[in-house]
């Protein structure tokens, strides 16, 4: 009963969180998607073993599915304004759909649509799709592959990041108590896509240093590597026989060049045995960079909570970022929520 009085409390205040929290993220400078694979281990609970074990074998068994869902949240957008060289940001409600198919081999695909709400109507500003591939049947080592394209709309009044294609990939030891992975992004861009968004880079670069300079013969890329390390804790039949909670703890390093900002998808669900969606970052006060050198960019932790009966699933998370190029309001939070079915 004690158990499950922590469970409730826990999974309200995300909820909570994911809806209501004054979050400083911002939507099109986050880091890239990162996809780590949700793997079952099991520390504590109040059914037998037995339970368990059939629960860990359905989860490693390999399955061909479907999956609709929508993630919201309230993040930052970067807007230009006419009255001042520097960008502003504000606050916005927004919505990420999601479709996918999986296939038992590793091989699926992934759309998803990114809407913010503004005050007269519903924009849908971005479309993307991700070819994939996950190879999860050895027991020590996950690891996949992806390639996302981004088709962004014209002539919208806030940031978006001229890299339009992104590959990740990442690799997860499985058999410590603690899961590390590693994961890479690279991301990269059009010439054309650079000039039309020249002026709200300038503006975002001069918020590092107080000044910038143009290069005509800039590279559209970036690229970041993520460390992270994670814990999976699950109790069976909470409330009914056919569902479940798992909480994730999750502390993350993400490192990189920061020349133009990720795209990024709000969407964090992944699927039993498939990937999650990250978002870093998470700050009011994004910077550029228009020099191209490695650096620490941002340490967050990640509490995810998840509670799924039968198809449906709902996952509020809250997170907890550190932006380090910032010269101010480094420390930022922001909440999720994430609900759909998996069939």
């Amino acid at each position: 009963m004690i158990c499950r009085i922590v469970v409730i409390l826990l999974f309200s205040t995300l909820v909570l969180n994911g809806f209501g929290q004054n979050t400083n993220a911002d939507t099109t400078l986050t880091a890239p998607i990162i996809k780590i694979p949700i793997d079952p281990i099991y520390d504590f609970t109040d059914f037998d073993y037995e339970d368990l074990e059939a629960f860990l074998d359905s989860l490693l068994t390999p399955e061909s599915y479907f999956l609709a869902s929508v993630s919201m949240g309230k993040r930052y957008f970067n807007f230009q304004s006419n009255a001042d060289v520097f960008i502003n940001a504000a606050q916005k409600f927004t919505y990420t759909p999601t479709i996918g198919y999986y296939h038992h081999s590793g091989f699926g695909v992934t759309a998803n649509s990114y809407i913010v709400k503004d005050p007269q109507n519903i924009n849908i500003y971005q479309y993307s799709i991700s070819p994939s591939f996950d190879h999860l049947k050895d027991k020590n080592l996950a690891t996949g592959f992806s390639l996302t394209k981004y088709f962004t709309k014209d002539s919208l009044p806030f940031y978006t990041t001229p890299l339009q294609n992104e590959l990740y990939a990442y690799f997860t030891y499985r058999k410590w108590w603690f899961r590390p992975t590693v994961a890479m992004n690279y991301g990269w861009g059009s010439r054309s896509d650079y000039k039309e968004r020249q002026e709200y880079i300038t503006s975002l670069r001069l918020r590092l240093r107080g000044y910038t300079t143009i290069n005509t013969k800039e590279s559209i890329k970036d690229f970041s590597i993520i460390t992270s390390v994670r814990h999976d804790f699950y109790w069976l039949k909470m409330f009914l026989k056919k569902d479940h909670f798992r909480f994730t703890p999750q502390l993350s390093l993400t490192s990189g060049t920061q020349q133009f900002g990720f795209n990024m998808s709000s969407n964090t669900y992944a699927t039993i045995v498939r990937t999650n969606s990250n978002d870093l970052f998470n700050s009011e006060n994004v910077v550029l960079n228009d020099k191209i050198k490695f650096q620490p960019l941002s340490v967050t932790m990640f509490l995810r909570t998840e509670y799924s009966i039968g198809k449906f699933f709902i996952q509020p998370q809250l997170i907890f970022d550190y932006y380090i190029p910032a010269n101010s309001k480094n420390f930022n939070t922001i909440g999720f929520v994430n609900a759909g079915f998996m069939f």
